[in-house]
């Protein structure tokens, strides 16, 4: 037997095509690549007929004499006469139909640069706004609410290292470089056993493979930031590397405006790299890597959360991420991908006045090990197993005073522990109707000191006040352990020809957690393990749906309703302090959650008009009913999270009636979220106190905003060494004031003064220029 192997790419991006077919006419038997383009057949020696063939390109039928190793790179072309290739994802066109899995959305890149962008700035964290299921507590706000989850519930990968903070300047953009990124997948529903430790969804960003053919530089300038990439072979068909950087210095732009305003400063970077080696058709290695770093500093601050007065407060934040992995193919049916995994972030406040100076730092290093191991068992299963171990080391927060500062030192305790992780998982084809795909994992967490353990006195709230007594325990040694089994099952049944029934149940545990009683975290937040006191989140979730694709695939219809408690939730006492607190037990508390919802969306992938419309109603409740009165929110009655919104409208549409020239708009609705509004006011010491009973019984107006964008391209008939493009877009055209929150002043004179804070309070206009050769 011998292997025909290689790659099949885009003939113009050189970018890998998944889901094309290698078929063989002779021996009728055929693969379909991988995401990275990849396929092996092996055969015995002799002479066949090679077809490869994918929606939206050209085939290729060729001749291939086989009597050797024999490697080839399939170029396919765009088929350009019905403008085809303009689709919504990178999927196969009934994959929403015949896949078992539901709740799973991918993105292609070239899709999300058409989506109006915030100042041009290409976003792919905020595109996924626009799907069902996925909200933002509000404009500029860091990361994502996801079918119920809060933002640390969604466990963010690039090339499976985890993001702690995907996110640029506070919030407003996210750290994943466009030109960087192959595609995004995000699961939300019938997630994978392969993926665990959150309790919400799955975000899975794929770094672009290097070109191994040749060299092409590309990036751009904007009004936000530049890009510049390059990609190419060091060794041709055997060592290739990709570099991407953006470099983003916005101090310009607030000198232009109000004086309160022109010391601030909004900078940050993102380098992202990937190297690719192949020794040969079984054995591969790829190295990603990526760092960035933020700096963004406000004019006039105080931090009352160290009983600080400042008269600047900077914020740093940086990520440092690795990834290897090496890929051992061992024949075509049994593949070995073994990874390493270094993930590190770090952030700190800077308050610079000589009495006051002081540098607050907090960190989370992850380091982890897996092995995953798939097996083509026949044509009706395919398994898959892993194993898995993490290493975590946090910082919680230290105070480091400067030279000459009043400010005492401080500096928590290190959490350590170790989650440890494995899992089994068979798709299994029953007939042509039906397919089941069933996993088990199981993880644990396992607490390490050095560390002291607290005891609480009985009978009594849990106090700062109230410990009873306290244990160390040396370097090493296991204090607490905690885990179990995550059972995972979906279901697809065929109902006729383009529809299927889809169903799932899935249960998570998460053992980290972001530590923050704001409505939207601060990048500078702090992260905590679960513990003795601090249990961990765990969260089963059902779902079933219905999926139909009419018109040769051309329109895809869903709908799915789901519905998820979380055991453990978590949520913190009136005026809870975290920052500097060695026992954050004491202010948070933990309860009950329960999520549901309805999603349905409509989608046109193919013709001059693209995009889609969805339709969500999602609801979040709360419910913490401790033993005592202040372990205890609106009476241990339930409540709305704070990231509850019940409608949420969206629509996506691309015009694009010539390889040249496409137009995008898309408009957005939703609810606005919940505050908790002061029912009346007391005079203390002839000051003004607001009164607040119960907790997110109000909420802020409704949300409505419209973008809309221009894409000029160089006609890709003429085969130009120099590609451009330029785009031009409006984010919030007709200038809507959106409320991201509403707060109040008391004064003697009136009950409350109310006042709106809008973000974006205007349309913003921004122009950009790519470049490619």
């Amino acid at each position: 037997m011998y292997s025909l192997t290689g790659y099949v790419r885009d003939s113009v991006t050189r970018q890998p095509i998944q889901g094309a077919n290698i078929f063989i006419l002779e021996t009728r038997r055929g693969v379909t690549t991988g995401r990275d383009g990849f396929f092996i057949l092996s055969v015995p020696a002799g002479t066949y007929t090679v077809k490869v063939s994918h929606v939206g390109f050209k085939p290729i039928v060729t001749s291939m004499n086989i009597r050797e190793l024999v490697y080839r790179e399939v170029l396919l072309a765009d088929d350009t006469k019905n403008l085809e290739e303009v689709t919504v994802t990178t999927e196969a066109p009934d994959r929403n139909v015949r896949k078992v899995e539901l709740g799973v959305t991918q993105l292609a890149i070239k899709n999300i640069k058409r989506i109006p962008a915030f100042m041009g700035e290409v976003d792919v964290v905020r595109s996924l706004l626009l799907l069902p299921g996925v909200s933002t507590v509000g404009e500029g706000a860091p990361g994502l609410n996801v079918r119920g989850g809060s933002t640390d519930q969604n466990l963010v990968l690039m090339d499976e290292a985890p993001i702690f903070n995907a996110s640029h300047l506070m919030g407003f953009f996210s750290v994943f470089n466009p030109d960087a990124v192959r595609d995004v997948t995000l699961h939300r529903g019938g997630i994978a056993p392969g993926y665990g430790g959150r309790a919400s969804s799955v975000l899975d960003i794929k770094i672009k493979e290097p070109d191994n053919q040749q060299w092409t530089v590309n990036g751009g300038i904007g009004l936000v930031s530049s890009r510049l990439g390059v990609e190419g072979p060091i060794v041709k068909n055997k060592f290739s590397v990709l570099a991407a950087s953006r470099l983003a210095i916005n101090d310009f732009l607030f000198r232009l405006g109000p004086v309160n305003l022109r010391d601030t400063r909004a900078n940050f970077y993102d380098f992202t790299t990937k190297l690719k080696y192949l020794l040969n058709e079984h054995h591969t290695i790829t190295f990603t890597g990526y760092a960035g770093k933020d700096v963004f500093k406000l004019p006039s601050d105080s931090l009352a959360s160290v009983e600080v007065n400042a008269s600047s407060t900077q914020y740093n934040y940086q990520t440092i991420n690795g990834t290897l992995r090496w890929n051992y193919s061992i024949n075509d049916r049994l593949n070995l991908a073994t990874t390493a995994i270094l993930s590190h972030y770090a952030s700190e406040n800077v308050a610079p006045d000589s009495s006051n100076a002081f540098r607050l730092t907090s960190s989370i290093l992850h380091r982890q090990l897996k092995a995953d191991l798939s097996f083509l068992a026949n044509d009706f299963h395919s398994l898959q197993g892993g194993l898995s171990v993490i290493d975590y080391r946090i910082q919680p927060n230290q105070l480091i005073p400067g030279p000459f500062s009043n400010v005492l030192p401080v500096t928590l305790p290190i959490e350590r522990a170790y989650e440890l992780a494995a899992y089994v998982q068979d798709e299994w084809t029953v007939n042509d109707n039906l397919s089941v795909m069933a996993g088990l994992r199981y993880s644990e967490l396992l607490n390490r000191g050095p560390a002291e353990v607290r005891t609480y006195q009985e009978g009594v709230p849990r106090e700062p006040e109230t410990v009873a007594s306290a244990k160390t325990y040396r370097s090493g040694a296991i204090y607490n352990r905690t885990g179990g089994f995550e059972p995972r099952l979906a279901l697809r049944f065929t109902l006729a020809e383009g529809q299927s029934i889809k169903a799932g149940y899935n249960r998570m545990r998460q053992y980290i957690q972001q530590i923050t009683n704001t409505t939207a975290a601060l990048p500078t937040s702090r992260w905590a393990l679960s513990n003795p006191y601090i249990l961990p989140q765990i969260a089963d979730q059902w779902s079933v749906g219905y999926f139909r694709n009419t018109s040769g695939n051309m329109y895809e219809l869903s709908a799915e309703v789901y519905y998820k408690t979380i055991r453990n939730a978590i949520d913190y006492k009136d005026g809870a302090q975290l920052v500097l607190t060695p026992a954050p037990e004491t202010e948070l508390l933990q309860g009950q959650g329960r999520a549901y919802g309805l999603e349905t969306m409509v989608r046109k992938s193919k013709g001059f008009w693209t995009g889609w419309a969805s339709y969500t109603y999602a609801r979040t409740f709360l419910t913490i009913d401790g033993p005592y009165p202040e372990e205890r929110i609106n009476n241990g009655n339930a409540y709305p999270a704070n990231f509850d919104k019940p409608h949420t409208v969206n629509i996506a549409a691309v015009y694009r009636p010539s390889t040249r020239f496409n137009i995008s708009l898309n408009f957005t609705y939703s609810t606005g979220r919940p505050v908790t509004q002061p029912y009346a006011r007391a005079r203390v010491n002839g000051v003004i106190v607001p009164i607040f009973i119960d907790r997110n019984q109000q909420r802020i107006p409704d949300y409505h905003r419209l973008d809309f964008s221009m894409q000029f391209e160089q006609d890709p008939a003429k085969n130009k060494r120099w590609q451009s493009s330029w785009i031009f877009s409006v984010y919030n055209v007709y200038a809507r004031r959106n409320a991201y929150s509403v707060f109040f002043k008391m004064n003697s004179r009136s009950l409350t003064d109310a006042y709106k804070l809008s973000i974006f309070g205007t349309a913003f206009p921004s122009l950009t220029y790519n470049f490619k050769f």
